[in-house]
């Protein structure tokens, strides 16, 4: 079975479910999502994880969350829309796809709704329907984007490229194909034979756990190295790009990533290594001017000393510090590849015109 087929959320016969990636690759687990609870948790404890994925887990959650709305007042169920999709949206408050999913099916709502004040009278029956279609179109959309910035990132590398990579941002990471994995998906299908080094990822281990995972059920070349090998692979001349992906990106190009990111690009530049960073434009946020004001999601110590073990590798108690993501200043990015092109600096100027496209 190729990785492509493993899709990170399904919807079919009115059923949401999730692949669980806390599982893998141990065991491949979907779960079904009934409520907004079971979103709200899948979303918070990474079972669905990975900008895109999440966004596309946002707009179904949305309407799985509210379809049992019972009764006619628009009025009624409007407000129960908007009181559910704040509280999805505080699941995790880094990744923008998160809250532009949700604010992308208010929007269609409401303008249903003012049309048809002018008009024919939009039930609530119908306002549900309109949703769950608008949830269909994120998916969609996505994959084709996926597949865009695949083919804008194949154009940047050649046949036999070291690549290394951090976290996770492939096909479960996305509806398909993936951000920064795209490129390599398709060079394997064209023959481009790449030699991929991923970072395992600490203190989640999604490198490990995903990319390495579906990678190597791929047939795809792939090795596996801790955090801290990333400057001797660099040094022994084996990585010619690095790909990654991004949750957020300022208006001047700084991009929040998965943490430890922001330490390869810094190594990928003193030798010479360009530095690629793969986002969909439904990432870009014009409205955060600089990555000192992306929120950096904090979340629990245990996750780095006790989580993957079966005793504890720190002092009961211990203080920790335990950022989700950190920020790649924009100076270190060579260039952001979307699903409309690729972006060179300067950013504050070029991402602003794609945006406006």
């Amino acid at each position: 079975m190729k990785v492509f087929d493993i899709a990170p959320v399904k919807f079919a016969d009115g059923k949401m479910m999730i692949l669980d990636q806390t599982q893998l690759p141990g065991e491949e687990i979907y779960i079904e999502a009934r409520t907004k609870e079971d979103v709200w948790e899948a979303i918070y404890h990474l079972k669905v994880r990975g900008a895109p994925a999440i966004g596309v887990a946002a707009g179904y959650g949305l309407y799985i969350s509210v379809r049992g709305y019972e009764g006619g007042d628009m009025a009624g169920f409007r407000k129960l829309v908007g009181e559910t999709s704040e509280y999805l949206n505080s699941s995790r408050p880094t990744a923008v796809n998160l809250s532009w999913a949700l604010g992308r099916m208010e929007r269609v709502l409401d303008e249903a709704i003012k049309a048809g004040e002018k008009s024919t009278h939009l039930t609530v029956e119908e306002a549900k329907k309109l949703m769950l279609a608008e949830a269909e179109k994120i998916r969609m959309e996505d994959e084709e984007s996926c597949k865009a910035m695949g083919e804008y990132g194949l154009s940047l590398l050649k046949p036999g490229m070291g690549i290394l990579t951090h976290c996770n941002a492939g096909t479960i990471a996305t509806a398909k194909y993936g951000t920064c994995l795209a490129p390599i998906y398709l060079g394997q299908e064209r023959g481009y034979n790449f030699r991929v080094f991923a970072d395992e990822t600490r203190p989640l281990l999604q490198g490990a756990r995903l990319t390495s995972w579906e990678l190597y059920k791929s047939g795809i070349d792939v090795t596996l190295i801790c955090d801290n090998m990333a400057s001797i692979v660099m040094k022994n001349g084996w990585i010619d790009a690095v790909v990654v992906g991004c949750d957020r990106m300022a208006a001047n190009g700084d991009g929040a990533n998965k943490i430890g990111t922001s330490g390869v690009a810094i190594l990928a530049k003193e030798y010479g290594i360009p530095f690629y960073m793969f986002v969909p434009t439904s990432t870009i946020d014009l409205n955060t001017r600089t990555g000192d004001d992306i929120p950096i999601e904090l979340r629990k110590g245990e996750e780095i000393y006790r989580m993957w073990y079966e005793k504890n590798m720190a002092p009961e108690g211990v203080k920790t510090y335990n950022p989700s993501f950190d920020v790649t200043d924009h100076k270190y990015i060579t260039a952001v590849i979307t699903e409309k092109g690729v972006v060179r600096p300067p950013y504050d100027v070029n991402l602003r015109k794609l945006k406006d496209e």
